[in-house]
Order: structure tokens, then sequence, then C-alpha cells
């Protein structure tokens, strides 16, 4: 008997250090599977973009809660700095970490202590890395993990050792299309999507491949090519009908670049589908009609990808309003009676309520200001436009702009509450045709959208953010925080009634679910816009999240530079917390007050030039900002010394000098545009806008309100 209850006893001790072991050894004991991805009660692992099929980001944990957040302190942080952009959603399985983070470089890391466990780098193409958003985010699927890569290819690697497992090109080599959004696995398939449509010709469509080998095994194109090519199907035959004039010759756009819902109950896949290509729709579809399926839900058969339903939100939409957000699946009680739903905010302004058998429009409503649509029509199920603002008869501001009322940032569904949390933007969007035609306009590297070139600084005053939280029954808001500056970061919800969300200006903070109340934040060192998970490792719980300012927010000018992350001398970490954690934080730097642009007076500037490279500075504003004024990871230009020397300046705009720390070269610039560049950067630095120009601007907004205004009203 003694003998029997000590090898029971060291059974037990054996498996107690192997399963403390596993993380280390990177071994996976559950499974992920259609069974675990369906499995919204179960909260040890977050092993999808949305956590579970529904994306509700809503986790069953609440060990951590309203009662005692306060005590949530840093467990351990990894600094990620061999890497530019960390705008990115990890996935945790059985107390491993993993992430893609900047050109989908992967890494394994140990969620009890912060060790890096393995890193994968794809070695992406040079040339795209120039689509500098960065990755979004990886799945995980039967001991696999997978990511898409900018250059197009999807590849899977052995979630043990890091090796790579199989992969594939699901683009052509060479056009604009890149992988940004993190792909979706269901039933043995992983799909992936792309983006592109807004820097030159780009069909979008969607790929299934075999999880395990790789195999191609269906793709479901968006948007109609060329008929006298043929239609791949009826659902292209279909939506032919409703574009004009030769679309194909633009590739018409709708690229699936980041939400796709898979729904288990009906077997099919939900696609979130993107802008049109040019963005001007009197250039793309001068005839009119929709433009399916643009700025749509699309609903797929899983198996084969065969069209089931639509519902567009944008008809025939001509501002960027991509429906690429991402769309909450749920059962919520409508009129006394439950409804299995689709839940979508895209940028368009408002939020829909969709029946998931039929695609039936259940209500939609303004989550924001909105000035391009009164409001949704309950009988066609169509927005009811404001005159004037699809700016055919000359320049129109509107609410929101192209960056919408809500981005990709993720939303979350708390079952608990019934509420929906919302990463809100409030921003006005200038368009202006400039007198382009219809069939005489042709697409260019230049003008690729169709409208006249933006080239102003955008001010701090231009956007702001807000928390909201949405009834999504009674299609009303039940509070809202505001938030720092223009971009906020994607949120999650907790059983524990918390709201956890990353901010601009480097705090991470938890909120109160019902109440809204702030009750816990950290400053993080550093802004962030990634979205946090929670999971559970040796029974406690633990919350992790990516902070870096990266992607997007560098385009913004003044709006994001507010913030003071300005620079390649910032963070770019993973932090993990837990209750009572005790680990301190890494100094960084503190955020930079003000970029002071050097004067270089013994350089003088040809207006010539800087009309030039104002052109040529247009391949260059992703990364270092809205008129040379940067607002992220990439130095501010106005501010470096190296444009001063033509040729340092080449050996990195042309020569690829500095590609290793992330910023690409660009081959097709000639030494007159070097040259060109380097004035109009001076003309920047130097730039101070004059009394009678900042009255012009005030002015000429405030008639475009009112323009705006008149139109609605039938007086213009």
């Amino acid at each position: 008997m003694k003998r029997t209850g000590l090898a029971v006893l060291v059974r037990r001790v054996l498996i107690a250090a192997a399963a403390a072991l596993l993380p280390v050894l990177g071994a996976q004991a559950t499974t992920i599977d259609n069974a675990a991805l369906g499995n919204e009660a179960d909260g040890a692992n977050w092993a999808a973009w949305g956590r579970t099929f529904s994306e509700q980001r809503f986790s069953p944990l609440d060990q951590i809660n309203t009662q005692n957040v306060s005590r949530l302190g840093l467990a351990w942080s990894l600094e990620l700095d061999d890497v530019w952009n960390v705008s990115s959603q990890p996935v945790a399985v059985d107390g491993v970490i993993y992430t893609a983070v900047g050109y989908s470089v992967v890494h394994a890391v140990d969620a009890r202590t912060g060790q890096l466990l393995w890193k994968y780098d794809p070695k992406v193409e040079s040339r795209k890395m120039r689509y500098a958003w960065g990755s979004r985010g990886l799945a995980f699927w039967n001991g696999k993990v997978y990511t898409g890569v900018q250059d197009g290819r999807l590849f899977a690697l052995d979630a043990k050792t890091g090796k790579l497992v199989w992969e594939v090109m699901t683009t052509t080599p060479g056009d604009n299309r890149y992988i940004t959004g993190a792909p979706r696995i269901f039933n043995g398939k992983v799909i992936i999507g792309h983006g592109g449509a807004d820097f030159g010709h780009v069909r979008g469509y969607v790929t299934t491949y075999d999880a395990e080998t790789g195999k191609e095994l269906w793709r479901w194109w968006v948007v109609p090519g060329n008929p006298a090519d043929g239609f791949e199907n009826k659902a292209m035959e279909e939506a032919a009908k409703t574009w004009s004039g030769e679309w194909w010759k633009y590739g018409a756009g709708g690229t699936v670049w980041n939400a796709m819902t898979y729904d288990p109950e009906y077997n099919r896949i939900y696609l979130g589908t993107g802008n049109g290509s040019p963005w001007n729709a009197q250039l793309r579809n001068p005839g009119g009609g929709d433009s399916l399926y643009l700025c749509s839900v699309v609903a797929l058969d899983a198996d084969t990808g065969e069209y089931v339903w639509h519902y567009q939100t944008t008809p025939n939409e001509t501002w960027d309003f991509n429906s690429t957000m991402d769309m909450v699946s749920a059962t919520i009680e409508i009129e006394g009676k439950p409804r299995k739903v689709l839940m979508h905010a895209p940028k368009n302004g408002f939020f829909y309520v969709l029946d998931r058998e039929t695609g039936k429009l259940i209500s939609a409503e303004k989550i924001g200001k909105v000035t391009w649509a009164e409001k949704v029509d309950m009988a066609t199920g169509r927005p009811v436009e404001v005159r004037g603002a699809r700016y055919e008869n000359g320049p129109a501001l509107t609410w929101p702009g192209s960056g919408g009322t809500h981005n990709w940032h993720p939303m979350a569904f708390s079952p608990d509450t019934g509420l929906v949390y919302i990463p809100a933007r409030e921003m006005a969007g200038f368009y202006d045709g400039e007198g382009r035609k219809p069939g005489k306009w042709q697409m260019t590297p230049g003008d690729v959208m169709g409208l006249k070139g933006f080239f102003d600084d955008i001010p701090t005053s231009a956007g702001s953010t807000s928390l909201l939280a949405w009834n999504p029954v009674t299609q009303k808001e039940v509070w809202r925080n505001p938030t720092p500056g223009a971009t906020a970061g994607g949120v999650i919800a907790t059983h524990g009634g918390l709201v956890f969300q990353g901010l601009a200006d480097g705090r991470f903070v938890a909120t109160d679910a019902v109440t809204g109340k702030e009750l816990w934040s950290y400053p993080m060192g550093v802004g962030t816009q990634a979205p946090p998970l929670t999971y559970t490792v040796d029974g406690k719980q633990y919350v992790t999240i990516l902070a870096g300012w990266g992607g997007a927010p560098s385009l913004l000018g003044s709006l994001s530079a507010q913030h003071g992350w300005v620079g390649r001398q910032y963070p770019r970490r993973m932090l993990t917390f837990v209750l009572d954690g005790q680990a301190a934080l890494p100094p960084s730097p503190p955020p930079l007050a003000k970029v002071e642009p050097l004067e270089a007076p013994d350089f003088k500037i040809d207006p010539v030039l800087v009309e030039k490279g104002k052109h040529v500075y247009t391949g260059c504003v992703i990364c270092h900002g809205s008129a040379a004024v940067a607002g992220g990871y990439a130095p501010d230009l106005r501010a470096s010394p190296v444009p001063l020397s033509h040729d340092a300046f080449k050996a990195i705009v042309q020569g690829g000098a500095l590609e290793s720390r992330g910023m690409p070269r660009f081959e097709e610039f000639t030494d007159e545009d070097i040259t060109a560049l380097q004035h109009y950067l001076r003309e920047r630095a130097r730039y101070k806008p004059t009394f009678w120009e900042q009255v012009k601007q005030v002015f000429g907004f405030l008639w475009l309100m009112l323009k705006m205004k008149l139109l609605a009203m039938g007086w213009l």
C-alpha cells in the first residue's frame, strides 16, 4: 500500500513537473480545432484573432475583476527593438504567446517569464516593405502557427520549434497586393485576403488553403473582372450588372484585408469587403449602380466558397468606407425573441445588426457624427444620402473621413452587459475630384484614388477618439469616454466586468464595463493601438498587450506627433500583467515635446524642385508623415541631417542602407527625385503659415460646411 501510494505521489510530481515545462519545451497539450475555437466557456487560451469563432473578444475569466483590478501589476516585459511595428494581436495557447510583428516576424514567448522561445523571420521582399501597416495578427490550429506576409505569402510554422511547415504565394509577384490581416482557420481550412486597393490596380479576392498542406482549395473574387474574359461564378455575373464603364481597367478594389468571421452553426464565412479602386466612383463606375460587392458583408459557404447572401453598407462607395471592420456573431434578444445576429461597425459611421441566416437588416443607427447620409432606410436597407456628399459638383467635407468612425481596431461584445465596446473616432474627410473625367482619367502611381492630392499637415484639432459603450438592441449610446488623440487601441471585455484598452498616450487602461468608470491604468512607456488579450497559466489569469507607436498613426502628421512618440528611440515591447505583479518596466525616453526642424540656412531652396519633391514625397508619407511632419516610428525628416547630404540620402533611399531598420529602398527614384526631395524637406522645415493662409484655411473649411448644409436642404 505504501509503495502504491509512493508511486502515485511520484507520478503526480512528474506530471506536475512536465506541465511546468510545457511552455519552455514549446509543447502543446491542447488541440486547437473547431471544438476549441467554438467553445465560449473556456478562457484558458486565446487562440484566434477574436479569441473564438464569434469574434466577440469576450473572455469568461473573472479572476481579475472590478473589485481587485487595482492590484494588477506587471509580471514581466519583453523588449522587441529589432522590429519597427507591434500593432498586432497575439494569441496564447498552453502558456505560450505567439505574435507576428513588424514584417510578420513571428515570436514565441513563455507566458510565465517573458522568455523568448523561438523567432522566425520570413524575410519580406524589399518592395513590399513600403506597405508600412505591419502584421496585425496570426492564427493557431492543430499545433501550428499561421500568418501572412506583406509580400503576399502565407506560411505555417511548427508551434513547438518555429520551423517552417509550408509556405504558399497567395498573390502574383510584383502586383500591388499585400497581406497585413490575420488569417482565420475553420474546418481544417485557412483563409486569407489581402490589401492594396489604395496603391494601384487591384481586384480583391480571398483564398482558402488546406491547413495541413497549404494546398489551394477555393478562391472567391469580390468584384467582377473584364466581362470579355467570362465570369468565375454566378455571383460575379450578377455583380457585373451593378457596374458600368470599364471598371476592370482599374482593378475595382474590394479587398478583404482584415475582417472575416466563421459561423459554425451555418457553416459560413462572412467577409468584410473593402473600398473601390479608385476611391472616386465617378471614374470607375460612371453610369452608377451599386458596385457589388464593395463595402459589404458577404456570406459564403465555408466548404465551397459559394455565394449565400450579402448586405452592402455603402452602395457604390466613393469615400474609402471599408466594411473590413470586425463582425461579431451573437444571439441577442430583440422584441422579446432571441435573434442570431451579426454586429458590424464599418467606417461609414453606422452600427448594423444583421440576421445571420438571411443577411436581412434588423437595425442601423449612427454611432458618431455622420454627414454623408441622413439615415439608413429600413424599408430598403439603403442609406439616404446627403446631396453633394459625393463631390460630383465640387469639393466636399464629410464626416466621417476615410479613417472612419470605426477602423480595424477591434470592438468587443459582452454577453454579461449586452453592450458592444467600440474604439470610435471622429474626424472629417476632404474629397475633391478636381476636374477628373470618366473615360479620360488614367490611374497612375501618383494618382491612384482619382482625387486631388492632399499635401498639408493634419493639425492636432482635426480628430478625436472615444471608447463607446453601445447597446445593439436599442441602438443607443450607454456611455462614452474620451480617449487621447485620433487613434485608440482595440479592446477586449471580460466576465470580471472589465474592458481593457491601450491608448495613444501610453497608458493601458481597465474600465468598468457597466459604468464606464476608469478603474486602473499603467504607463507603458509608449503609446499603442494594439488590442490586448487575456488567458490563464497555472491557474493564474494574465493580461498581455503589445506597446509601440507605428503603422497608420505615423502618417497623420501633427495629429499623431502630439503624443511625442516620434523617432526610433521609443520602445516596442510586450507587457504582461497579473494580480500582485511586481516587475519593473525598463525605462524609456520621455515623450518628445516638440520636433525642432533643422534650418540649414546655407541650403538655397528652388521652388520648382519643391513642387516636384512634394509629389515624389507621396511615396514617403505613410512612414514619415503628412507634409513631412512625422508622427511615429520613422524619424522626422525635417529634423534629420541625412537629407542635407545628397550622397547619404541617396544611399538610404535608393540603396537601401537602412533596410534592416525598416526603411525600404526606392530604386525607381532618380537622382533628380532625390534632389527634389531635399528641396521639399528644406521648404517644409522652414514653413510657417502666414496669417492670410490661416484665414483662408478657416473660411474654406466653413464654406464647405455651409455648402454641404445648403445642398442637403436643396438650396443649391
